[in-house]
């Protein structure tokens, strides 16, 4: 384990010696652009409240994404961007594209929901709008908004004052399962990509540079194949798949305490037999490997191998398949567009929250049990390197960081204090709260393109940075393998079960101002004591 402990250690050195050329400030021009975006994106701000409450309304999951896919990239032909459905191997996925030459900037953002996490918004306990089924328990439904009415207002100065360069909009498809964006990359999508400027869903206005917290993960499905039999009659004729998976599980969970305290490991079995009365031929079982760096990675992953034939071998079955699922390095981003970005923040602020919003906030916060601190009032300061990452979530964006200048602007949507991954971070996600913060990272984002197109120094030293610090002593290999293959199959039993009554609540914005409005909420609505 030295030689991986040195390999963090490694990847920390160069960044504290980069001699960042200073980039010029802006121009008397520039800052006349960015003004105007600023208020260009102000006028669009009823155009990005629909657009984050249509898609909270249809509440999809990763590679089930079809009305989302429909919605978004319809929009964009309507403002003239065109667009390339299916890449990738994908359904939901797509590359819009508007402009011609350089820069190439491509605009990202996740579109997919959390399973059981369905929820009216505004209302501060646990009230679903369809029991049972997905929603945006992670504030996916926001991301693309923002991007979208930046890009549109930067299409139109561009339009006008004749600037060249490239627009791209894509979104991150089953964000939730690390799915897609390995294979993107695989795929080419982001060979001609200057930077990827990214957004996501939080509780301020942000951006980071460097190693960011968290780990990367690969996520891989273990098939065990035995023989059946009656389990009763002749249970000694069978071998049983689940007995492999259970002993799999096992093995996994006393090897836990002899693994860095920094891995994060996880499973689910999917397939665990047909019936009680036949020993179970097939059984699978799914985890997620999660780790600092990709040579850590690899070997959390090998020895789950060693695992599951270790399992095989005792049950007298066989592992007949070992499938990845998805894939995740972990996240490097850009010092010198973190930078401009940071700085544009600054001019941008926080939004100006009612005592509605702030009521709310405070309700959530104490139905949850945590600290009734309400929504931020105050900007952090810019993100550093993470020198003492103890672990955590991963995300898919960190592909696309290790193969192009990537910043990850979070934009202040959503509640402090949730737990992720649940019921109560859709709450506010089709609320006066999401609306105003994803206006905020619209304005951000808008302002930072200005930067990108007309300051080609901050592209210059994006690369940089990229080829002298972040790339210089690791390069990217992909963690999926060649004959992997895009799962997108995953979560089409659970949309297909829910879909129809779902469909009986999305928006309609030729009736409705608001999703709040067309389901009959009013905000907030707060328990009463």
């Amino acid at each position: 384990m030295r030689r991986s402990w040195l390999v963090v250690l490694f990847l920390l050195v160069p960044v504290a010696t980069y001699g960042q050329t200073p980039v010029p400030p802006d121009s008397p021009r520039i800052t006349a652009l960015k003004k105007e975006v600023a208020a260009e994106v102000d006028k669009l701000r009823d155009f990005t409240q629909q657009m984050v409450d249509q898609i909270f309304s249809y509440g999809e999951l990763g590679f089930q994404e079809f009305e989302t896919h429909k919605y978004l990239t319809g929009i964009l032909r309507q403002h003239g961007f065109t667009v390339e459905e299916g890449v990738a191997g994908i359904p939901t996925a797509f590359m819009a594209s508007w402009g011609s030459g350089k820069p190439v900037i491509a605009l990202g953002s996740d579109i997919d929901g959390i399973p059981q996490s369905s929820q009216k918004p505004g209302v501060a306990y646990r009230a679903p709008i369809v029991d049972g089924a997905p929603g945006h328990g992670e504030g996916h439904n926001s991301g693309q908004a923002v991007n979208i009415t930046a890009a549109i207002v930067m299409k139109r100065i561009m339009e006008r004052d004749k600037i060249p360069g490239t627009i791209r909009v894509w979104p991150g498809t089953a964000e939730e399962l690390v799915g897609t964006k390995a294979y993107f990359i695989r795929a080419g999508l982001f060979k001609d990509v200057d930077v990827a400027l990214f957004t996501h869903v939080g509780r301020n206005l942000g951006v980071s540079w460097g190693a960011a917290g968290g780990t990367g993960l690969v996520s891989v499905e273990y098939q065990f194949e035995g023989e059946t039999a009656h389990s009763a009659g002749a249970p000694w004729r069978g071998r049983s798949a689940l007995d492999a998976v259970e002993l799999m599980n096992i093995g996994w969970n006393y090897r836990r305490e002899h693994l860095r305290l920094e891995h994060r490991s996880h499973y689910v079995i999917r397939n665990g037999g047909d019936q009680p009365n036949v020993v179970p031929r097939t059984a699978s079982v799914w985890y997620y490997f999660r780790e600092l760096t990709y040579p850590l990675i690899k070997e959390l992953w090998a020895i789950g191998d060693q695992i599951a034939e270790g399992a095989a071998q005792m049950t007298g079955t066989r592992l007949a398949n070992t499938r990845v699922l998805g894939a995740a390095w972990p996240r490097h981003f850009s010092r010198p567009v973190a930078e401009a970005t940071y700085a544009n923040i600054q001019q941008v602020g926080l939004p100006e929250w009612s005592e509605a919003d702030q009521a709310l906030a405070r309700a959530v916060q104490k139905e949850l049990g945590v600290a009734e601190t309400g929504l931020a009032t105050r900007l952090g300061a810019l993100g550093q390197p993470v020198t003492d990452n103890r672990g955590g979530g991963s995300d898919d964006i960190g592909d696309i960081s290790w193969n192009v200048p990537t910043i990850t602007l979070s934009f202040p949507s959503n509640i402090p204090g949730l737990p992720g991954h649940n019921w109560a971070d859709s709450i506010a996600m089709a609320t006066p709260i999401a609306h105003k913060g994803a206006t905020a990272g619209a304005k951000a984002q808008a302002m930072t393109l200005v930067d990108l197109f007309l300051k080609p120094e901050v592209v210059t030293e994006a690369w940089r940075y990229f080829t002298e610090v972040q790339t210089k002593n690791q390069k990217y290999e992909p963690l999926i393998r060649p004959q992997d293959t895009p799962a997108i199959e995953l979560n089409k039993e659970i949309m297909d079960k829910y879909r129809d009554e779902m469909r009986k609540y999305y928006f309609d914005p030729t009736k409705f101002k608001t999703y709040l409005e067309q389901l009959g909420i009013a905000y907030p609505t707060i328990r009463k004591q």
